[in-house]
């Protein structure tokens, strides 16, 4: 007999599932050296499509392929900078939403062409700043989206960097989640989310989020990002 238990199991599995997918997916990036001096970031987006076609049989994507290079590793999400070739001691990151088999994976990743001490520090930086909040989530279990930003913005700062994205993270789900979610602010991790971020959501299913990281050095004119599944 299929419970509610057993279904949210099976949701947490596919998400996790496409997790790994993405994960996969970013690792063969590399492993072709797709990321390289000379491409175009729309051309370097195409080619994640295709692979992704080629490696899972996907072709949608819940939200804009995002690849941003240099100074375009500065722009928040919203944003659509000028397409820019990528150079040769370049820092470069990727954030795909791909969908498989009807589940939204949400994945981003950083990466650094050369061995420039400062790129590779923020780098660097993102998957500690990333665990630290994801620590904090899990010792508070009536946190609210306003509350986990605000901790983001104040460790980022501690640690020497800026946070000026306007949120850190969202829903994610079953596609498409924004048919349940829509575009209230409670649905991300942003000022103004006084929710608790542990909830059922309109349909009665426990909400499940993902973090986001988007690190500045202001100095250097370079950004980078980090983002996976949060509760989960």
């Amino acid at each position: 007999m299929r419970t509610p238990k057993t279904a949210e199991s099976e949701r947490i599995s596919a998400l996790l599932d496409a997790e790994a997918k993405a994960a996969a997916l970013f690792d063969e990036v590399v492993a072709r050296g797709i990321i390289a001096p000379g491409a175009t970031e729309s051309a370097v987006s195409d080619a994640v499509r295709d692979l992704a076609a080629e490696m899972f049989g996907t072709s949608r994507f819940w939200h804009k392929r995002i690849v941003r290079s240099g100074i375009n590793t500065l722009e928040p999400y919203r944003e659509n900078p000028p397409d820019r070739v990528i150079g040769e001691d370049d820092i470069c990151f990727l954030d795909f939403g791909p969908v498989f088999a009807e589940w939204e994976a949400d994945f981003g990743r950083t990466y650094v062409l050369g061995d420039d001490p400062a790129k590779l520090s923020l780098r660097d930086a993102l998957e500690p700043l990333w665990n630290w909040c994801r620590e904090y989530f899990e010792t508070r279990p009536d946190i609210t989206g306003e509350q986990l930003y605000a901790a983001v913005i104040e460790q980022a700062e501690k640690r020497g960097w800026k946070f000026t994205a306007a949120i850190a993270g969202h829903l994610v789900g079953e596609f498409p989640h924004k048919q349940i979610s829509g575009t209230d602010i409670t649905c991300y991790v942003a000022p103004g989310s006084t929710t608790p971020m542990r909830r059922l959501d309109p349909t009665g299913k426990p909400c499940h989020w993902i973090l986001e990281i988007h690190l500045i050095d202001p100095e250097r004119n370079i950004g980078g990002f980090f983002e996976q599944l949060l509760d989960v």
